[in-house]
């Protein structure tokens, strides 16, 4: 797989991140330490699917504990502020550019059961190719928190 359009939007994520006077959301909604916890259990995640199918298994996506504001305030709690648990999300996110750029077209095109989730919207229930799940961070949910982070600034 190419993960340069992944990579890129990693680093506007990133960028995003690190400027300064980001506040409260005005709707209530996540600050961006939650928005860069829930990207963190993401690509956790996502990670894990795509080495499982490596492996031989036919693991399923689940997002939903990536939404769960207790499991956020635990990875959260991990980090000693949001520049240490941005320095992990970056981590994180590399080993899952490395994973997908060894993806053989075989384990690319392997169909993982993927069930999503956005606020109480139910986004996906079906199978879809282990590519389009990698490629949807690029396509949509990373770009779509870098913008609710970027909303964020005061």
């Amino acid at each position: 797989m190419d993960t340069t359009a992944l990579r890129s939007a990693y680093e506007k994520l990133f960028e995003a991140a690190a400027t300064p006077g980001l506040g409260a959301a005005a709707d209530g909604g996540w600050n961006a330490d939650q928005v860069l916890a829930h990207v963190l259990s993401v690509d956790a995640a996502v990670a894990a699917v795509a080495m499982g199918v490596v492996a031989g298994s036919r693991p399923a996506f689940d997002n939903r504990v990536a939404l769960d504001p207790a499991h956020l305030g635990r990875i959260i709690a991990g980090y000693a502020g949001r520049a240490e648990l941005t320095r992990h999300v970056r981590s994180q996110a590399a080993i899952l550019c490395d994973i997908a750029d060894s993806l053989d077209e075989q384990a690319a095109s392997v169909q993982v059961p993927a069930f999503l989730v956005s606020g109480d919207t139910l986004v996906l229930d079906q199978p879809i190719p282990l590519a389009a799940l990698i490629d949807g961070l690029a396509e949509d949910h990373v770009p779509v928190h870098t913008r609710q982070i970027l909303a964020l600034r005061s």
